[in-house]
């Protein structure tokens, strides 16, 4: 992990930090108003309810207006947004899932419903628009493949959040790094690290538990998390023959003596990455228990059988991810998949932010046990 990133300190378990640093004077950007899409609703509902917590607390003689649903489709599938107050001066906090399984639209349709409605606070009066997209899709494609003349979309996608209204994003460990793309605007990055310390903490300091990182892109992830709960880190190569295809040639690391190995990773797609380097551990470095921790499940059927062959053939004892995507519930239903929301952590940030509170300063505990950090 970088300097700067071992001084950023946790946004606070939001439990244990209320009342931490809390302000007594209402805030100088405006009533805060929580506001969902269709597709955003489920996380922004839970956002809504504890920023009227947090804010009860600091500021009892302020509101937490929320809006719920605000896009709808004409018969011709166009969009448009309606909101049904004046949000004139309001502290705008819009929550988006751009990659909903079981929702009715994909990824586009999600993203232009979240456009279009930030745009109608830009339009008609709000002060601050703050996006709260904690799955970002469209961040992996911030580097064309070589040779095959692809567009940078990434940068598109932040040019068009701009050219929206947003003036600050709130996202959810991204699969790049894209706060490049967003100019002078903050980009608040919620890494998802402390969560899997959370629950994986039974684990520490055991001599014969190995994490393992699927890829050189997660291996610094990885090694914070084995640093923090103190046992060895390994990390696997792969190469991918072809589109959405992976194949693990190696797994590098020191297995003698291990008997659990825990793999982290920021994204689960098709799966391929994850079935393949669990195989290889059960069936070369002989690995007995199993874990899985991945930022955001995209839930894909594929995936999904995957992870059920895995559970029965080789090993896997427990699968945790977040909400930054709705799961669907045919993930729900596995009897080994836990789900831990963001929505109190993101609560957190966001009163944070209206409250003018350095969202770097974390709780008085030690940062292992605390909510996402920002990097």
């Amino acid at each position: 992990m970088s300097k700067a990133g071992e001084k950023a300190a946790s946004a606070s378990t939001p439990d244990e930090s209320a009342g931490e640093n809390r302000g007594s004077m209402g805030s100088r950007r405006g009533g805060l108003l929580i506001a969902a899409c269709g597709a955003g609703s489920y996380l922004a509902a839970r956002i809504a309810d504890r920023c009227r917590y947090l804010m009860a607390e600091a500021c009892p003689e302020d509101t937490v207006d929320y809006l719920e649903d605000i896009d709808f489709q004409f018969s011709d599938s166009e969009t448009c947004v309606r909101l049904e107050m004046d949000v004139s001066g309001k502290d705008v906090f819009v929550c988006q899932a751009l990659y909903t399984p079981d929702f009715k639209h994909g990824v586009d349709q999600n993203l232009m419903s979240f456009l279009i409605a930030a745009r109608a606070f830009s339009e008609w009066g709000a002060s601050h628009i703050t996006a709260v997209l904690p799955y970002l899709a469209y961040a992996r494609q911030d580097n064309p493949t070589r040779l095959k003349r692809e567009p940078t979309t990434a940068k598109l996608i932040a040019d068009l959040l701009l050219e929206a209204g947003i003036d600050r994003l709130i996202t959810v460990h991204p699969h790049s790094k894209v706060h490049g793309f967003f100019g002078k605007i903050p980009v608040l990055s919620l890494e998802s690290l402390p969560i899997f310390i959370e629950e994986f903490s039974r684990f520490r300091g055991r001599n014969d538990v190995i994490a393992v990182a699927p890829d050189p892109g997660a291996s610094k992830f990885v090694a914070e998390f084995s640093r923090i709960l103190e046992i060895s880190s390994a990390m696997a190569s792969k190469y991918r023959p072809r589109r959405e295809e992976a194949i693990v040639h190696e797994v590098i690391g020191e297995f003698e003596g291990k008997k659990t190995a825990i793999v982290l990773d920021d994204m689960v797609g098709t799966g391929g990455t994850v079935q393949a380097l669990i195989r290889k551990l059960v069936e070369q470095r002989k690995i007995e228990e199993i874990y899985l921790g991945m930022t955001h499940n995209l839930c894909m059927k594929m995936a999904l059988e995957k992870l059920l062959e895995l559970h029965l053939r080789y090993n896997l004892r427990e699968v945790i991810t977040t909400d930054s995507i709705p799961q669907s519930g045919e993930f729900r239903s596995l009897p080994f998949a836990r789900i831990r929301s963001l929505s109190e952590f993101i609560s957190e940030i966001i009163y944070r932010v209206h409250c003018d509170i350095s969202v770097m300063e974390g709780p008085a505990r030690t940062r292992d046990r605390s909510g996402p950090k920002i990097f």
